[in-house]
């Protein structure tokens, strides 16, 4: 999947308990907080505002089970029984990909997917995978044999790169089915996959009345309706140098019904001759962006922050600002490699001092 996330969430409820008034009756809320390491190859934090444990728990069990399908039906990495996946999509036999009848959440993730490789002028490509998977073998390698760690060879990152074409993912709505039509071609989808899950289980759970939750997958945060008080949930965003235990978070924020995202290019990495190289990789160099060492991207859209926070990775700071302010309600921070935070013109509007 695409990251450990720099994104920590911080919670600052004074009380478990929320005890509302003005109705008939008073209605007494507890906080509860469930965990999971499930779904995503990530931490799943699930926090929300019930009258009961039991109640709590139902509604985390129709979240985890939606985790569930959306990470089997995503993963690149494992195949499950009766399920055609990304994986199958990915898989090549005699020569060729298979056309793949899918579930309709392939697609819409998919055209999404095709959607966000045009807004961002191509810095976001799900069709990367030949060349994502050469650094994530050898990122493996350097992790699990540190002395002996190298760098893939430039001819390599080349040649994969030669097949990275994205109109050959063919997608037949009609049909409902799923085609790479370049056999050396293959997706990863990290840079969406995880956010756009974590947008359909929001819509889910406003659907079905389940308001005054906190998702937080992997960093994927995202903000059901307000808390059970009516404040807004607090979270801070963690500073990248992880060495400063004086400033563990850079900035506070408060959000309602948003979600916030942040890629990092300090934690998930591997080290060659004493230099680290992380894993969000430039489409242009075919290296890992050496601009920035963490984004932020706040909007409503879960699955638009995380694609967002990827793509500004590759592009430069007034190139990104430009795009963050043609979007609508998208905000953006971003901390040079020098530790100068940069903001879009809003984003400072939901910060707040601690």
């Amino acid at each position: 999947m695409k990251r450990i996330i720099s994104l920590i969430l911080v919670l600052f409820i004074i009380s478990g308990t929320i005890t509302l008034t003005g109705c008939k009756k008073d209605e007494t809320y507890e906080k509860f907080t469930e965990y999971s390491f499930d779904y995503f190859d990530t931490v799943t934090t699930i926090i929300g505002y019930e009258k009961s444990k039991q109640d709590f728990d139902a509604n985390c069990d129709k979240i985890k089970g939606l985790l569930d399908e959306y990470h089997k039906l995503y993963t690149i990495y494992n195949r499950y029984d009766g399920i055609n996946n990304l994986c199958l999509i990915n898989s090549v036999k005699d020569g060729v990909h298979p056309e793949l009848e899918v579930d309709g959440k392939i697609i819409k993730m998919l055209k999404f997917a095709k959607e966000m490789y045009e807004i961002s002028n191509g810095k976001l490509n799900v069709a990367m995978g030949s060349v994502l998977s050469i650094w994530h073998n050898y990122r493996d390698n350097g992790l699990d044999d540190p002395e002996n760690a190298e760098l893939p060879s430039f001819d390599a990152l080349n040649d994969a790169n030669s097949h990275t074409d994205i109109n050959n993912l063919i997608i037949d709505e009609e049909k409902g089915t799923v085609y790479i039509s370049d056999p050396q071609m293959k997706l990863d989808v990290g840079a969406v996959a995880k956010g756009y899950a974590v947008e359909k289980i929001a819509d889910y759970m406003k659907q079905n009345g389940m308001d005054g939750y906190l998702l937080n997958v992997g960093g994927n945060v995202r903000a059901v309706g307000n808390r059970r008080d009516g404040e807004k949930w607090k979270v801070g965003i963690e500073n990248p140098d992880t060495e400063n235990d004086e400033k563990p978070y850079i900035e506070y924020l408060e959000i309602n019904d948003m979600s916030l995202v942040t890629s990092g290019s300090y934690q998930r990495f591997y080290t060659v001759d004493g230099k680290n190289y992380h894993h969000i990789i430039d489409p242009e160099t075919l290296m890992p962006s050496e601009k920035y060492l963490s984004i932020s991207v706040l909007c409503e859209s879960s699955a638009y922050a995380d694609a967002l926070s990827t793509a500004l990775f590759s592009m430069e700071l007034e190139d990104g600002r430009k795009l963050i302010e043609s979007l609508t309600d998208v905000e953006a921070m971003w901390v040079t490699t020098d530790g100068q935070q940069k903001y879009s013109s809003k984003f400072k509007d939901y910060c707040i001092q601690e």
